[in-house]
This record gives structure tokens, sequence and C-alpha cells, in this order.
């Protein structure tokens, strides 16, 4: 099988890399290190690059950018790959608004580009989009909440499983990053609902792992577990440090884009997190972060809130358990923390 991976340096699109590999596919990866763009030398992955290419067999990296739509096409055209993950993205929720055209011409025009040239030369590809929960906008915000002394909760029984994908996407403060995002997800559902593709939209929540390189504008876990271990001072945006995210951590991301593949629903969009049993509060996290490290994390409290940010996010899982029942969250929040003060540098 040949499988084409966008950013494939992040995250998720590493894992995506080293997964394919190891299975014995020939992986094509895309990525250019806008990254470093975005958030200065703190965001170079040119170290988890290194880190692919002395890792696998069966990698090869393309310094490509996914605006660059005629070598774009051309890839497509001659390699006809057979699985593409599409993980490329401005991901800063903040950094959007100072960047607002190069926003909307990766996430959307980028998409596009890449919908498209699946579209012609690729049309029995099975295409995975890494959406966000940042679609949704503020809307989450509305389910009714209750204060607990660390967190704030659902306070209905019907809302204990999270958020689903009913939640609406439009008549909501978005941020310029959900915006780009939203049109990227409604493009993706389209080319699946519209023109057949064997496309499947995830709107992941809090993403995570050991090979996350966390800045403060993107990346929380990560950042909270590198400031902790450097000695540093982390800073809380607001709602008393209780507002909440259920963590996944990227094995198991890159699990659900493998069940969607053995049987895909064209154009369906499925809420990707933790759930319920991964998620936590800033203030939670941090206790267990001081406890895993054996020092108190220093932090400060800043009264505004991010614009748009969500007080309780947790991913309801349900319709991606019944679709694909075999899968599950695997690695625990304590398992994720684990790693991270272990591993993260």
């Amino acid at each position: 099988m040949k499988v084409l991976v966008t950013g494939s340096s992040g995250l998720i699109g590493s894992e995506a890399v080293r997964h394919y590999d190891q299975q014995g596919h020939a992986v094509w990866g895309v990525d250019n290190n806008l990254r470093r763009e975005f958030f200065g030398p703190a965001g170079d992955t040119t170290w988890n690059l290194e880190r692919l290419r002395q890792s696998t067999r069966r990698f090869t990296h393309l310094d490509l950018d996914i605006r660059d739509r005629p070598r774009l096409f051309e890839l497509l055209r001659a390699e006809r790959f057979d699985r593409i993950i599409h993980c490329a993205a401005q991901p800063s929720h903040d950094k959007a608004k100072e960047i607002p055209l190069v926003d909307f011409e990766v996430n959307a025009v980028g998409t596009l580009n890449l919908l498209e040239a699946t579209r012609r030369h690729c049309p029995e590809a099975v295409f995975v989009f890494m959406s966000t929960n940042k679609v949704y906008g503020d809307a989450p915000n509305e389910i009714p909440l209750e204060e607990r002394p660390t967190r704030w909760d659902y306070r209905r029984p019907e809302d204990f499983n999270g958020v689903r994908e009913d939640c609406r996407i439009d008549r909501t403060l978005h941020s310029l990053f959900g915006a780009s995002k939203t049109a990227a997800d409604v493009l993706a559902q389209e080319y699946g609902r519209y023109f057949g593709l064997k496309v499947g939209i995830f709107r992941g929540g809090c993403l995570t792992g050991e090979h996350h390189y966390g800045v403060q504008l993107h990346g929380f876990l990560s950042y909270l577990v590198k400031v902790a271990k450097e000695g540093g001072t982390y800073t809380i945006f607001g709602y008393q440090g209780k507002q909440v995210r259920d963590q996944i951590h990227s094995t198991d991301v890159i699990a659900a884009f493998d069940a969607f593949a053995e049987n895909p629903r064209p154009g369906e969009v499925y809420n990707l997190g933790g759930g319920r049993e991964n998620s936590a509060s800033i203030l939670e996290c941090i206790e267990r972060v001081d406890a895993l490290l054996g020092r108190r994390l220093a932090w400060k409290y800043v009264d505004q809130a991010r614009v748009g940010d969500h007080i309780c996010y947790i991913s309801d899982l349900t319709k991606l358990k019944s679709h694909f029942p075999d899968w599950r969250p695997r690695v625990s929040l304590n398992e994720i923390l684990e790693r991270l003060c272990r591993e993260v540098n």
C-alpha cells in the first residue's frame, strides 16, 4: 500500500508515518516545517523529521507546501496513493488572528487542493482528514455547567458523555482558526457525500503524546510538562484553571483512522478524543504533574480567557464506538502523563 501523510513531522503525522512504515507500507511525508514560521524556534520540527529518517525504512520526505497546487497535483498523479492522512495545518487558535490569510490558505485552501487532487488522481483512496473540535466554536459553552472544587463539569445527566457531533457549527464564535478549519471540514464532508470519495472527518480534541513539541499557543499538555520540567512559570488563562479537556494519545488517533479505513463511510464526521475517562482540568493536570515530578509547578493566573475558548469540552465517543466497536482509547490519562514526564524534553 502507498500512504501519503501531510504534516508528517507533526505529532499525528509522525505517528502515522511510523505506524505505516512498521506495517511494511511505502510512506510519503509532506511537511515544510511551517511550524517554525508560526511559532519560532520552539516550534521547529526538524528534530522529529530526523527521528523519522533514522527509525523508518520506507519513508520518503518531501519538502512541499500544500498550498502549491501544481506540485501537489503532480505528486498524486505520479504516485496514486491508496491512503491519505491529512494532518497539515496552521494549528493554533490564538496565532490565526495574526496571520488570517496564511491560516485560511493553509487550512482551507490547502485541504481543498488535496481533496481535488485525490478526486482527480486517487479516487479509490481512503482519505482521513484531521479536523478539530474548534469547528463548534463556543457553542459547547451553552451546555449547562456546574462548578466543582477543581473543575467545571456538565450539569445534566444527558450531557455526561460530552459533546456530540450534532452540536451546531454556525452562529457561534470560532476564532479565525476555527473558521478556516470549519471550511475545510465542510469541504471534506462534501467530497465524501457529493463525490462519493472515502473521506472521514475526525474532530480532534486535545491530541497528545511524547513526540508532541508543545508551545504556549498550541499543545497544552506537552507544553505544561515542558514548563514544569524546565522550572518555568505556566500561565493559566481564565476560568480559574478549571477548564476541562479530554486527552487522547497519538497512537489511539491512528487506530481510529485504521478502523475507519477498514470500513469507510464517505463524508462521515466523528468526534475524537479521550472521552470522559481521560478528561481533566488544568488544575487537575498540574496536580498530577507535580506528583510525578516530585516538585510544584510555578504558575500565574490571567483572568482574561482566550477568545472562544471552551470551558468544558469532553468528546462524546458514542458514534465512533458504535460504528467501529473494536476501537477505544487504550492509553489512559495517567499513562499519557507518565510518558510525557519521562520523555518530554
